[in-house]
């Protein structure tokens, strides 16, 4: 089975090439944000407390993503592929967190991390806000999900580095060529 974690800054293309990924490979797509948004949208007291979190720019705490992520792992069919994780994980503790869940269930996972220009991130950000509606792209928000992504979400590139398991992409060319580096990165661990 073949599980990507796809990792990059907020507008590094995570969405869009998990898309084209999913597509490509017949791989189920997990958008933790897409999940998070959808509890949102229900009203309930979790997705109050996560809408109140997400607005300010700040990440959902480990034990309540780490649930909603386990859940949907022993949840997959048989004939599942493989799983593009988006979004997930955001600490090194749910990198740990989603080694063992995925070894429990006998599998492991490849991450692809989209490095991407801070100035290109941040205009990619603006410009989908005009069209998305997006509350959290917005200059003042957008500044503060960088920063909260280089403190917690950048160091799980060296958790997997460490257990060899690391890919690096150059997100800042056009989305094909983005989606061209990946696929080389994936057709050789398939051929592995």
């Amino acid at each position: 089975m073949l599980n990507i974690i796809l990792c990059g800054a907020p507008g590094s293309g995570k969405g869009t090439q998990s898309a084209f990924i999913a597509q490509k490979y017949g791989l189920q797509h997990l958008s933790t944000g897409d999940v998070l948004r959808a509890e949102i949208a229900k009203g309930s007291e979790l997705g109050k407390q996560i809408g109140a979190l997400i607005a300010n720019g700040n990440l959902v705490p480990d034990e309540m993503i780490n649930g909603v992520i386990e859940n949907y792992i022993a949840s997959l069919p048989e004939d599942c592929k493989g799983t593009i994780f988006d979004g997930y994980p955001r600490t090194v503790a749910q990198a740990e967190a989603l080694t063992e869940m995925l070894k429990k269930y006998g599998m492991d996972g490849l991450m692809i991390d989209l490095m991407v220009d801070e100035q290109l991130l941040i205009q990619r950000l603006i410009e989908r806000g005009k069209v998305s509606g997006r509350a959290d792209d917005n200059l003042n928000t957008i500044r503060h999900r960088i920063a909260v992504y280089h403190q917690q979400t950048e160091p799980i590139a060296h958790y997997y580095l460490h257990h060899g398991n690391y890919c690096a992409v150059n997100g800042n060319h056009s989305m094909a060529d983005v989606f061209l580096q990946i696929m080389r990165i994936i057709d050789k661990s398939m051929n592995n």
